[in-house]
């Protein structure tokens, strides 16, 4: 559908996971509906993401009627939605996974969106690459062997790869479409493939880390989707028991941890679980990213049993590590002193996440 055409969709449900048309054909169900759908049976909305008049927006629902902009739900976020203006639509599929959008924006350049969840847009992305790589590998020193979960757009690795002492990188994304996508739609972020030291993993995650040796790596970074549907295994404790195994000691996690604004009761639970499961230090930390849903995302940073890791401080800084600055491009938003402020923490969040509380 291209750019501005206004065009409505409309989506009763049926039995069997494909909505009618209206005109006697059925339509399957996209995914995000369905992911929408499990995570909250009782809900008759499903999300769907769509193009309305020139806009994009996020979480947008059809139950039986025409999309509308003020019509809007998702299990992640109820009773709102992020709007961006579409110049135009580049490309849009539906992988064996999820469907894949990829647009023109007027003011965030190209943007990435899975299942009707915005992923990254040029402008911001660098706030959220660079902050879930370098808040843990600058907290401990020399690190050699990384492994990373999901972040098919290259991003991840595109940050890792500054960091000189790194001999091998492991990454595993279940979806070759959107390693695809990224290669073609955004070559700033891809270019992280080309480093030699990348080994890429095409499957589950999960799988991949049960046959991980004991102690392999010394950081690990989950780059995950939302947990809805499938996703909800990826911040569970069996999950997080393999990611710890894997990991020498002092080896560290840094896991995408939701919004403080909308979703205390999610990092309560999962600050529960990794406390219980990895034996040193647990920290939360934040970010500003603009086009994510509240405008901020959180971090979850995780320690096993071993030399002491204080991730407040870094003792690895990215200011002293040669070349790192100004390799593939120029760092845009982290720096040493972004990373300690990621640390500090709303008096809110300290009240409604009683595991952050000061002593």
């Amino acid at each position: 559908m291209e750019a501005g055409a206004g065009k409505g969709l409309e989506c009763p449900k049926t039995m069997d996971g494909k909505a009618s048309e209206g005109n006697g054909i059925e339509k399957e169900i996209p995914s995000c509906c369905l992911k929408a759908k499990a995570s909250s049976p009782e809900s008759e909305a499903k999300c769907h993401s769509t193009v309305v008049s020139g806009w994009f927006s996020a979480s947008q629902t059809c139950s039986g009627k025409s999309v509308k902009p003020d019509y809007f739900n998702n299990p992640m976020w109820p009773g709102e939605a992020h709007s961006i203006k579409v110049e135009e639509i580049l490309y849009r599929e539906k992988s064996d996974y999820q469907e894949v959008l990829v647009f023109e924006s007027s003011t965030y350049g190209k943007v990435l969106v899975l299942d009707g969840i915005v992923q990254l847009t040029e402008k911001d992305e660098c706030a959220y690459q660079e902050m879930i790589v370098h808040l843990p590998l600058c907290s401990i020193q020399s690190p050699k062997t990384v492994l990373v979960v999901g972040g098919g757009d290259g991003g991840v690795l595109r940050e890792v790869s500054r960091h000189s002492s790194v001999e091998h990188i492991d990454i595993c994304e279940i979806d070759q479409m959107v390693i695809d996508v990224s290669r073609k739609f955004f070559p700033d972020l891809a270019v992280g493939f080309e480093d030699s030291r990348v080994h890429l993993h095409v499957g589950d995650a999960i799988e991949f880390l049960k046959c991980a040796p004991e102690g392999r790596y010394d950081a690990i970074i989950v780059d995950s989707s939302d947990p809805v549907g499938p996703a909800q295994e990826l911040v569970e404790k069996p999950f997080f028991d393999t990611i710890a195994k894997a990991l020498r000691p002092g080896g560290v996690l840094c896991n995408m941890a939701e919004s403080m604004w909308l979703h205390t009761h999610l990092i309560q639970d999962m600050i529960s679980i990794c406390r219980e499961t990895f034996k040193g230090s647990v920290h939360y930390a934040w970010a500003s990213v603009p086009t994510y849903p509240s405008g901020v995302i959180g971090f979850l940073l995780c320690a096993t049993k071993g030399p002491p890791v204080d991730f407040v401080n870094p003792i690895n800084p990215i200011e002293k590590l040669e070349g790192a600055n100004e390799h593939k491009r120029e760092l845009r938003f982290y720096n040493s002193e972004m990373h300690s402020a990621a640390f500090a923490l709303p008096g809110f969040v300290k009240r409604e996440v009683s595991l952050l509380r000061d002593p």
